[in-house]
């Protein structure tokens, strides 16, 4: 199978994986909800606030080294592996002398024994961690894909059980260590990998160079996901950040989605392929296209369904979180072309200039935001587009710098797309205008009027338009469905 061909389907299966994760972890949550109490899940993210943001440096990034390297032996694997371990077991011990300190500061003893408890995963992560690198590595996304949504059902049956037979917050925290370990057995078994230490660090500092800066690019971008989180719990009170984080959540399905799926594969397929700067920029390109041609549509119907979404899902209780949906959702075209610029730098070990972008990108977000904040949410939100414009130009001039591309090889990349969402975002604008009068006021037929329209005009637009950049996706499309509706109308 060639690369394009494995690229397409790695990035279909962690498409399928990463739904039917947000799917079931949808359903599996209310049921948790109905069973345990708030307080349950508050003590849980209290703690995970600490070991989530430990829990980034834990691993040390050492394993996306593994993906990335040109070759990795097993020697490699085992270094990795006895770092990550050692690494476990130094955060273990620390959580463990300051539980007391940390329960005694919330005044709530339990604090205590559920940090312990909890930190035992540092000590589990390096035997799921290095098999899930090697399925990484091998391009074998289908195995990744279903070991995820196992993890997913494994994990949640196990809490809805145990809280089902009482147990509480503890239902949440054993259920978890549990299913990692059951987890590794299996990503053990299925890539053949066996854990073993070794004392033979003369690969280690490559490895760990790496590593580091994958991390640190990982904590600024968490830092910059908290940071309006922060300003608006300061300036506005916990309920503009609740409505604010539901905007957020909602505006990037698409990016979460989408453009999430390919990132992990064309890292990997850029990563063999470093050598080959034709093949990459081949590769980094047409990702490009295929990404906007399927999530820009996304991004416009969120910008025309906002309202009637938060209204339907959640309530009029949510309804303040449209405002800034309607904005978030136009930093969708800069996120696609930062994320898989982002890919290109990491495969080409250029991560200490993309930790640069990243550093100036928090700096210029924090002032964004709080000249922002008078404004309200809808303020915020433009803050954040505008620091997400700074973001993708100066990736993308990296980018392209490390492929030795033209720049403007990008309007190339995304005219098809653009144009096929401009034509179908004025549809959308006049089926708005002419809406019936049995639509207007109820959200659900608002919905489905605006969504078939929006789905009809795009797809004619996408099968009928002789765009040059989409015709192979086109036809790669009609020839699964015309086959189909040949079927269909024989029976």
């Amino acid at each position: 199978m060639s690369l394009g061909n494995n690229l397409r389907r790695g990035a279909l299966w962690l498409f399928i994986g990463n739904t039917g994760n947000q799917i079931l972890g949808f359903l599996l949550g209310i049921i948790l909800a109905r069973i345990l109490v708030p307080e349950d899940f508050g003590m849980i993210l209290t703690i995970q606030i600490f070991t989530g943001l430990v829990g980034m440096v834990s691993g040390g990034g050492m394993g996306q080294a593994l993906v990335r390297a040109k070759e990795a032996t097993h020697a490699d694997y085992n270094v990795v592996f006895t770092l990550q371990l050692a690494i476990g077991i130094a955060i273990y011990g620390c959580f463990f002398a300051v539980a007391p300190w940390f329960a005694d500061w919330y005044r709530t003893p339990l604090y205590a024994d559920l940090l312990r408890v909890s930190a035992l995963s540092f000590i589990l992560r390096p035997f799921v961690n290095l098999p899930s690198n090697m399925l990484h590595r091998e391009m074998r996304y289908k195995a990744k894909a279903m070991m995820q949504l196992i993890n997913l059902l494994l994990s949640n049956s196990l809490a809805i059980g145990m809280g089902l037979s009482g147990y509480g917050v503890w239902s949440l925290t054993v259920s978890g260590l549990i299913c990692s370990a059951i987890s590794s057995l299996i990503l053990m078994h299925v890539s053949g990998w066996r854990p073993s230490l070794t004392a033979n660090f003369s690969r280690a500092r490559e490895l760990a160079r790496y590593g580091m800066l994958a991390s640190a690019n990982d904590i600024v971008v968490y830092l910059q996901q908290q940071v309006s989180t922060f300003v608006l719990s300061r300036g506005a009170g916990p309920t503009a950040v609740g409505h604010y984080n539901k905007a957020d959540s909602i505006a990037y399905l698409p990016q979460r989605f989408v453009t999430g799926s390919v990132y992990d594969v064309l890292f990997r397929a850029l990563a063999k392929e470093q050598d080959n700067l034709d093949l990459s920029r081949y590769l980094y390109f047409r990702s490009i296209t295929l990404v906007a041609l399927y999530a820009l549509p996304l991004y416009v119907g969120l910008y025309f369904v906002a309202e009637p979404l938060i209204l339907l899902l959640y309530g009029s209780r949510w309804l303040e979180a449209a405002a800034p949906i309607s904005v978030l959702v136009m930093a969708g075209p800069f996120m696609i072309v930062e994320n898989l610029s982002g890919a290109v730098l990491a495969a080409r070990n250029k991560l200490g200039k993309e930790l640069v972008v990243q550093v100036l990108m928090l700096v210029i977000l924090v002032l964004a935001v709080l000249a922002g904040i008078p404004y309200g949410l809808t303020g915020v939100a433009v803050a954040f587009v505008t620091a997400s414009v700074y973001r993708m130009f100066h990736m993308y001039w990296l980018a392209s710098r490390a492929l030795e591309a033209r720049p403007a090889k990008l309007l190339a990349a995304l005219s098809g797309p653009l144009l096929i969402t401009a034509l179908m975002a004025l549809a959308l604008v006049l089926a708005d205008s002419m809406q019936p009068i049995d639509v207007s006021g109820n959200g659900l037929l608002y919905l489905v009027y605006m969504g078939s329209i929006g789905g009809a005009v795009y797809a004619a637009l996408f099968f009928m338009l002789p765009i040059a950049e989409i015709r192979s996706e086109s036809a790669r499309w009609k020839a699964k469905i015309v086959p189909l509706l040949r079927r269909s109308a024989k029976q």
